[in-house]
């Protein structure tokens, strides 16, 4: 590996992890696992990496030949996905706890916390990117190691949560989930300002 596919191969795991933000979203998925006991928040945590991740790698693999097949354009994923992240950011602000203790740990894992939560239309967008700009290699290998990555991170979920304790975690979460609306929001407005601009 040259130089410059050392850079490139950097610059593709930032900006992915970024767009992932494992650590922000510690205090929403803590959040919305309340009702779950520690070894069943582990477990859809567990699932989370495993099912945004798996998506990742198939978008990683083939791109944009997913998207044609089913004639689906970006701008849906955006607001499909912007509208189900804004549901669950105001359920978190309006509800003493997100419903999750409904669901299996598997059902929780897989949604919301491992699409779109993990991995959103932010995070395909940027390997949809990433495939075009650095080729199948790079973003395949910046999918893999980001998801360890992250799933290293939520290891130590439970262990910063009790360090908040129940206030601090309500706090944080009532926080992050207005950040979580607001780019929920933001995800919708870019969705349509792109559908619009097919029209024009």
């Amino acid at each position: 590996m040259t130089e410059w596919d050392l850079l490139n191969f950097l610059r593709a795991i930032i900006s992915l992890l970024i767009v992932v933000d494992p650590l922000g979203n510690i205090p929403i998925f803590i959040a919305i696992t309340e009702g779950l006991s520690p070894g069943q928040r582990t477990r859809a945590f567990d699932v989370a990496v495993a099912t945004g991740f798996s998506l990742l790698m198939v978008f990683a693999a083939v791109g944009n030949w997913v998207l044609k097949i089913f004639s689906i354009e970006l701008y849906s994923f955006r607001i499909a996905g912007g509208a189900l992240l804004l549901f669950i950011a105001l359920d978190i602000l309006i509800k003493t706890k997100y419903e999750a203790s409904a669901y299996s740990a598997e059902e929780t894992g897989a949604v919301p916390l491992g699409v779109p939560l993990l991995v959103g239309p932010g995070a395909i967008t940027t390997v949809i990117i990433l495939l075009e700009s650095f080729g199948f290699a790079v973003a395949l290998a910046s999918v893999g190691l980001v998801a360890v990555t992250t799933w290293t991170i939520l290891r130590f979920a439970n262990p910063i949560n009790r360090a908040l304790g129940r206030v601090g975690s309500t706090v944080v979460s009532k926080i992050m989930a207005m950040l979580l609306a607001a780019i929920a929001v933001q995800y919708i407005l870019e969705g349509i300002t792109e559908y619009i601009r097919t029209w024009l």
